[in-house]
């Protein structure tokens, strides 16, 4: 397979629509299998579909050469190397599959090697504009107090963005200070939450939940005029407008937040493993990408008691 470089903006060439086709049987099958069997998230499957509906589209390749053709195709459309590492393991799980069910004789990845591709130091906001950003809301106002409430456990917390929109009313323990969300592959995880994180949901409950709700009835904690629960899309306009309006100069996502979490955490004394455990990583790998903010506070340590330093 020729390896290539894709571009700086890791997106594919404006004005090019990626081909897509309508999955095959086999392909729908095993779309079929990681809901039912794996029980994979809604976004994890969407995910897949989207790479397997590229895959049929360009022949759905079954030889190892013709799937470095494709892989090569990829490269050439300007996508990513983390999108196409991302589409190779769609694959991978897919072949997988495919010989489990004995449609295959042999995987034909088993010879391919996934791309090559530096892992990015997360980014993170400091304390100042974290500060800045909770203040944004206007919490005299019903959406204030929610949009408030939100961002605050959304960093007290760590939690993903559909994990935060998805909370109910049953899953948050006041007088324990415990959340609990339902992560990847339905997985719960219980997580404490902070009094700032803890006072703002209650004031948001005490005068903004049920303005919103206007006498409907809904199990989940954070919700919109319209009674439903708020929405990942609708919550990722709400913080950029926050952000904006807090005068924060860098791109400000759900994420972002969540990264600033685990990294004020470590670099205020706590262990990978905590984190690990908050943030629903199923692997202490995955958690391992913000060490560098523990290596930085041993650099502090050493440097400000270190004798000799």
């Amino acid at each position: 397979m020729a390896v290539h470089q894709a571009g700086k903006s890791g997106k594919a060439r404006a004005g090019v629509s990626a081909p897509r086709a309508e999955p095959t049987p086999a392909a729908l099958g095993f779309l079929d299998f990681c809901r039912v069997e794996k029980g994979l998230s809604q976004n994890t499957l969407s995910a897949y579909r989207l790479d397997l509906e590229r895959y049929c589209a360009a022949g759905s390749a079954v030889s190892a050469e013709q799937i470095r053709v494709y892989l090569d195709s990829l490269y050439a459309a300007g996508l990513a190397s983390r999108s196409i590492a991302r589409h190779l393991t769609t694959l991978r799980n897919y072949f997988q599959f495919q010989v489990r069910e004995g449609r295959l004789a042999a995987d034909p990845l088993e010879t391919v090697p996934a791309p090559r591709r530096a892992r990015p130091l997360p980014k993170r906001m400091s304390p100042e504009e974290v500060e800045r950003l909770l203040r944004a809301p206007n919490r005299a106002e019903p959406h204030g107090l929610r949009d408030a409430a939100m961002l605050e456990l959304l960093y007290a917390c760590g939690t993903r963005v559909s994990e935060l929109c998805m909370v109910q009313l049953r899953g948050l323990n006041l007088e324990m200070g415990l959340l609990r969300v339902q992560g990847k592959g339905g997985k719960e995880r219980l997580i404490p939450v902070g009094k700032t994180a803890l006072s703002a949901i209650t004031e948001y409950l005490r005068a903004g939940r049920g303005v919103l709700l206007k006498g409907r009835v809904s199990p989940y904690l954070f919700v919109t005029t319209r009674g439903g629960p708020m929405t990942r899309q609708a919550f990722w306009q709400i913080i950029k407008r926050y952000g904006m309006e807090a005068g924060i100069s860098q791109r400000l996502t759900p994420h972002l937040l969540r990264h600033t979490f685990a990294t004020h955490l470590l670099d205020g004394g706590a262990d990978l493993r905590s984190v690990q455990t908050m943030l629903g990583h199923a692997d202490i790998s995955t958690t391992q990408i913000y060490t560098h903010v523990l290596r930085s506070r041993l650099r502090r340590t050493i440097d400000e008691h270190h004798p000799r330093a």
